[in-house]
């Protein structure tokens, strides 16, 4: 999302990070609002049904897998942080990424942020339809499916506090999911409970059976092109940039809090999946979450968990919703889209941009009907949605690397520095390098691999035709006298 049209200057950026007001969107969301919306971003409905998946594939090594994700992301988000606290007139990632690599990269970034979460969302509308039928057995999916997206629009239009109302308890249902299921799989440990005729509950079973690695070095891959997808929305923070009160002391918070988020949520909840029942039990097709419930006797575990998994994707869908009609207000400033999703409402809320999004969540409608294809068609189209995650998160690296390069009085006088500097920028971009790399291991991942490009040649083709509007012409023309003028100030203060 971007904040203007015309970028700030070079000599205008300290004069902007020591100002905090914004004259545009409102600063409602509060430290408990953004502290939830980091954690709500970081539990995907992944979590709860797709690490069954995930453990069958890599065993135990799952462990591995999202501590080294994690850690690797947390590097992503400092980089973000970072830079977002570098000038308080950035509204999103996509306006530092403008700023500091050029107006392309505000185009790339905000139209594939938006496809991400649309793609997204229409997935969340679809499995929320499904999941209403549990109670609701056969009810016509398109009702659950619309009622979704107007109870969504509806909780999105009033003011940008009550999208932060919503979110934070929907992350309260998933942080009490999880902390529940520590704490009964904890007793079960300690009880040694017996988990079926020869197995009996004990971190013992993390190893006993066939070590941490035992579907080998393959396996342990496999890991991480499934898991990568469950840590899509962990950006979410600085979507909600523009709109959080004290964004100095909040932004840090919520990110810094990442890593024990990430132990505590996935770490440690798989650790207590995997000591209660062995990894070889585990299926493919349902939650661990269902069967561990079940095991502990408790009879009401499938609906407890059809409750918390509807929830976790109606977050989903709601973070989808807030997002995107951001990126597309921002674009709409910058002349990246029609003028009209630029207007905000009374109450400050850019409802234009928010019914333009909403209404292609109604794609979801009518995939409901498109019969047993739906299932290995949202394998791809979400595949394709977290490479393209991926490619956003490259570019708040990009975009840290040329901030370093041009405004190195900036980050001298940051208080919030990435740790670690350009050398873990490098390290993380290598695991992209890698991410992909693993991608191609498996043939319906390959597919969306091969597919993806479709979608950056056609924004390509839309920026050709765009780029020569005399707005954008300006705005190059802008772009390269400031990166000039930057480039002399950066080597006279690297001389002196």
């Amino acid at each position: 999302m971007s904040g203007s049209s015309t970028r700030p200057s070079s000599s205008a950026q300290s004069a902007a990070v020591s100002s905090s007001k914004d004259p545009d969107l409102s600063r409602s969301l509060s430290s408990r609002h953004i502290q939830l919306l980091a954690i709500g971003g970081a539990i995907g409905t992944g979590l709860f049904m797709g690490s069954g998946k995930t453990i069958s594939v890599a065993g135990p090594s799952v462990i591995f897998v999202y501590m080294i994700i994690g850690f690797m992301l947390y590097f992503v988000m400092r980089a973000m942080g970072e830079l977002l606290l570098s000038n308080l007139e950035y509204k999103s990632f996509s306006d530092f990424a403008a700023d500091l690599l050029g107006p392309w990269a505000g185009f790339f970034t905000g139209w594939t942020y938006w496809f991400c979460w649309v793609v997204t969302g229409i997935a969340d509308v679809v499995a929320i339809a499904h999941y209403v039928t549990y109670w609701w057995a056969g009810a016509p999916l398109w009702i659950p499916a619309l009622a979704c997206i107007a109870l969504l629009l509806a909780l999105n239009l009033p003011t940008v506090k009550a999208f932060g109302e919503t979110e934070f308890w929907f992350a309260l249902i998933k942080i009490v999911a999880i902390m529940t299921l520590i704490v009964v799989g904890l007793v079960m440990i300690l009880t040694g409970f017996q988990s079926g005729p020869a197995e009996t509950a004990s971190f013992g079973n993390l190893w006993e059976n066939g070590g941490f690695f035992p579907t080998g070095p393959m396996g342990f891959v496999a890991g991480f092109q499934i898991a990568v997808f469950a840590f899509v929305g962990i950006e979410l923070v600085g979507t909600a940039a523009a709109e959080t009160k004290d964004p100095t002391k909040n932004l840090p918070k919520a990110i810094n809090s990442i890593p024990l988020r990430i132990m505590l949520f996935y770490v440690g909840a798989l650790v207590i999946l995997m000591s209660v029942i062995p990894w070889t039990d585990f299926s493919a097709d349902e939650s661990p979450f269902v069967g561990m419930f079940t095991l502990a006797g408790l009879g009401t575990a499938a609906a407890v968990v059809n409750f918390v998994v509807l929830t976790s994707a109606a977050s989903s869908a709601n973070s989808g919703i807030y997002s995107t009609s951001r990126m597309v207000y921002g674009l709409a400033r910058d002349g990246d889209a029609p003028r009209p999703f630029s207007r905000l409402s009374r109450r400050k809320v850019p409802q234009n941009a928010l019914f333009f999004s909403c209404t292609f969540l109604l794609a979801g409608v009518v995939l409901l009907y498109a019969g047993e294809s739906v299932s290995a068609a949202f394998t791809l189209v979400t595949t394709i949605s977290a490479l393209c995650f991926m490619f956003v998160w490259t570019i708040i690296l990009f975009s840290y690397l040329a901030y370093r390069r041009r405004r190195p009085h900036l980050h001298a006088e940051s208080t919030f520095k990435l740790p670690g500097g350009r050398v873990m920028v490098y390290v993380v971009l290598a695991f992209f390098v890698f991410i992909v790399w693993a991608l191609t291991t498996q043939p319906d991942t390959l597919m969306a691999l091969l597919v993806t490009p479709i979608w950056f040649a056609l924004l390509g083709g839309i920026y050709a035709v765009l780029r020569r509007t005399p707005l954008h012409q300006a705005r190059v023309a802008e772009y390269q006298a400031m990166a000039a003028g930057e480039r002399e100030a950066a080597e006279s203060f690297s001389r002196g």
